[in-house]
């Protein structure tokens, strides 16, 4: 079985992020880069199918700059058995990211894509959707918990409502969400084993443009001032007035 497991690099997301004087970016000189979390839980979820089947072979994949190859090495430190970068300095969005996974899992033929359900730094929520639906695969999303059987993965997920599970046929793309996993602290061994584990790069294998663009960034407003209320009658008639009851 091969697992493909896209990473995206991000500023660490504790990390205290401002715009540019003129709106046209972020100021992120200074600022430490780092997988993206969610991304991080599928890595250590595929590590351990990998550790429980000595069959399972994990691919880390991430689209991006130069830059990304730590990110790759940081995937390999925690397991994966190799890692790709399409290379790339060009403007990218959820719909370019999925069309280079989807060219990639067609010369792979991974049985299973793993991948965070977002990414930290915009949030979208789209990429593993898009891949699936270009695809024509099932997908799993918010995944809490997923087991692998015959021919099929039983997928946990999170929903507002509370927990569903489902059970989809392999191969598919599972999104996953916080409460998978803990991902493993990287000992030294591993930082030193994955420096002669296989990195390629390659160009972009599509001309996909994006779809969406940012127009510009600016800083949310300041949180104003709170007051301490006197009462329980006071705090509720206050309410009244702002329109929150």
């Amino acid at each position: 079985m091969t697992i493909l497991v896209p990473i995206k690099r991000v500023v660490d997301p504790y990390a205290k992020v401002r715009p540019l004087a003129d709106g046209s970016g972020l100021d992120t000189a200074g600022l430490k880069f780092d997988v993206n979390p969610f991304d991080e839980i599928a890595m250590e979820q595929a590590v351990r199918f990998k550790e429980a089947d000595a069959s399972v072979r994990v691919v880390a994949v991430s689209v991006g700059p130069a830059e990304c190859e730590d990110q790759l090495r940081k995937a390999l430190a925690m397991g994966a058995d190799e890692a790709v970068l399409i290379e790339t300095s060009d403007e990218l969005d959820s719909f370019v990211v999925a069309c280079e996974l989807e060219a990639m899992v067609r010369e792979l033929n991974p049985d299973l894509v793993l991948m965070g359900k977002q990414a930290t730094d915009d949030d979208c929520n789209q990429a593993g959707q898009i891949l699936a639906a270009r695809l024509g695969w099932p997908q799993a999303t918010f995944a809490a918990k997923v087991e692998l059987g015959p021919g099929a993965a039983t997928v946990t997920r999170e929903t507002d409502d509370g927990e569903q599970t489902v059970k989809v046929p392999i191969p598919a793309v599972v999104t996953v969400d916080l409460r998978l996993n803990e991902p493993r602290y990287i000992a030294l061994p591993g930082i030193i084993k994955a420096r002669s584990k296989p990195l390629s790069k390659r160009e972009r294998a599509t001309e996909a443009t994006i779809k969406t663009r940012v127009l510009s960034y600016a800083a949310p407003a300041a949180r104003q001032a709170g007051r301490k209320v006197g009462s329980v009658d006071e705090l509720i008639a206050e309410l009244k007035n702002r329109g929150a009851l």
